[in-house]
């Protein structure tokens, strides 16, 4: 379901699903950053749901992001705070992690792939400066990969939705997928 222009980068709290049929298959780019087989194979078969925790405090943004699979599955848990210090944590999925978060302005944003199909209309504006989307990069030195994120509000086939664009690279081999997420509301 498309995003509702109440819901913004600037409110990203409630339940997204990941749309299958419009986003692109996640398991080359698991696999390239060395989630498990039957990790994999469970996102392949299921639905996933990201449960989102949008604050402040201290001036500084928080996303957090607690994902479960179809049945209640528990997937990960990933806190951010949106301050461009690196935070540490490891999970069953990606294993040790650094990573970093931002606002950023679509004009900052280098990579083609990463700056295609952002809406830019009025009411999309989130961060201090009037930043439109959220940068984040992630390094996994153990398996040897980065990933660098782009969120934000992008249309597609015509609809208002949350999406995130991604590109991970593992020495020579980079992939690009992009995410695009139904809404399903506040509980």
């Amino acid at each position: 379901m498309a995003a509702p222009p109440s819901v913004t980068m600037g409110n990203l709290t409630g339940d997204w699903v990941m749309n299958k049929n419009i986003s692109n298959d996640t398991d080359p780019l698991l696999k390239l950053q060395g989630a498990p087989w039957l990790i994999r194979q469970a996102i392949a078969w299921s639905s996933v749901t990201l449960h989102i925790k949008q604050y402040s405090t201290d001036k500084t943004a928080h996303i957090d992001t607690d994902l479960t699979a179809s049945g209640g599955i528990k997937g990960t848990s990933e806190p951010r705070a949106l301050n461009w210090v690196f935070r540490g944590h490891s999970d069953h999925v990606f294993g040790t992690v650094k990573d970093k978060n931002r606002w950023v302005h679509l004009a900052d944003v280098t990579d083609p792939f990463l700056r295609e199909g952002w809406c830019d209309g009025d009411g999309e504006e989130a961060g201090p400066d009037g930043q439109k989307l959220m940068e984040n990069w992630a390094e996994n030195e153990e398996r040897n990969w980065t990933a660098s994120q782009i969120w934000g509000f992008g249309t597609v086939n015509g609809e208002r939705r949350h999406v995130r664009r991604v590109v991970v690279t593992k020495g020579d081999t980079v992939l690009k997928l992009r995410l695009v997420y139904d809404w399903r509301g506040k509980k």
